[in-house]
């Protein structure tokens, strides 16, 4: 059933989240803070079929997946570089579920870290909040549902990103529930499987460009410099891959902080050296707006930021290192066994 569900994603998404479909969602996001056509009409292909509503329960309309069965499904969003809040909408919608909130109709984008400002609330960096309707956001035992269109609207470092700032009025009449988890650790294990996703789109690229690109008679792929880079990059394009499944390793809709900490880490550091390594291989095209490679690069640049880089989920996983009882190679084995969870 989970192969089925994501080739129907794989063959949706080949068919309507081209890179045309990509660009043309960022460039009406950069023109106007007003709706996005594209974006729309992407959203409503992805209603019609049923994709946001995944994690819910078969009971409220949903697939019933836990979140080792949406690796598959967020590695796909990856893979094509999704520019609509997809992963962060299923997980928010199975979170108000869980909750017992009546679900929103749209788009929700993920704040993790809310923070209280002069007459309101405000989210800075809020990932792909410009295509969103909704947020999700937490601030401190509380989990918050906010309309994106009550809020003031600053421009952020990415075209589909922006800063939030809702002023006491609408934090007044918010939808509050308890968070029953951490909402930064959610975001990181969900942008774990898109960072997986889009490696190895970056990896396949270049793949395919040395092979069919020519000089001095023959594919670049056969020069021994070449074949060093492509190496190294799929190496970490493996072991980041490896890691995010282990991030999404869990029954329900709740991740583990540990197997989190060492899938953001992992595949925030292949991120940073994959996008260089195939900005090299493919040569100064690479940089182009043109050409595909840099729909994917941007976004392992920005998810790998997203949700804590790779430094500050090391330090995580080295603080629950020491403060184990034991060895820490018993805690790696419990890291690794997908039927142990940790403690």
């Amino acid at each position: 059933m989970d192969h089925l569900i994501t080739e129907a994603l794989r063959d949706l998404l080949s068919g309507q989240c081209t890179p045309a479909v990509v660009r043309a969602i960022e460039s009406e996001a950069a023109a106007s803070a007003g709706a996005s056509p594209a974006a729309a009409a992407l959203w409503q292909q992805i209603e019609d079929t049923g994709f946001a509503d995944l994690l819910l329960p078969e009971a409220a309309g949903g697939a019933g997946l836990a979140l080792r069965d949406a690796f598959g499904v967020w590695d796909v969003l990856g893979q094509h570089a999704m520019p609509l809040p997809l992963a962060d909408t299923m997980l928010a919608r199975a979170w108000l579920a869980t909750a017992g909130v009546p679900l929103p109709q749209g788009a929700i984008a993920l704040a993790p870290q809310l923070a209280v400002a002069a007459g309101g609330v405000r989210a800075s960096g809020v990932r792909g909040a410009r295509v969103a309707q909704w947020v999700l956001g937490q601030q401190g035992a509380d989990l918050l549902l906010l309309p994106v269109a009550a809020a003031q609207a600053s421009a952020s470092i990415f075209v589909l990103d922006a800063d939030l700032l809702w002023p006491e009025a609408a934090l007044a009449s918010a939808t509050r529930v308890p968070a029953f988890a951490s909402l930064l650790v959610a975001q990181a294990g969900l942008v774990s499987a898109l960072l997986a996703g889009s490696l190895l789109t970056v990896l396949e690229s270049s793949l395919n460009f040395a092979n069919e690109r020519q000089q001095f008679g023959r594919p670049i792929g056969k020069f021994q410099a070449i074949q060093h880079e492509l190496a190294v990059m799929a190496e970490h394009v493996s072991a980041a891959r490896m890691a995010a499944q282990i991030a999404c390793e869990a029954d329900g809709v709740v991740a583990d902080p540990l197997k989190v900490a060492v899938g953001k880490a992992r595949s925030s550091e292949a991120a940073v050296e994959v996008a260089s390594l195939a900005h090299s291989v493919h040569g100064a095209i690479g940089f182009t707006t043109e050409f595909d490679l840099q729909l994917s690069t941007r976004r392992l640049h920005l998810w790998r930021q997203t949700a804590g880089s790779e430094s500050y989920w090391q330090l995580q996983a080295g603080q629950a290192l020491l403060a184990a009882d034991g060895m820490a190679l018993d805690v790696i084995r419990q890291i690794t066994d997908s039927s142990a969870p940790v403690a």
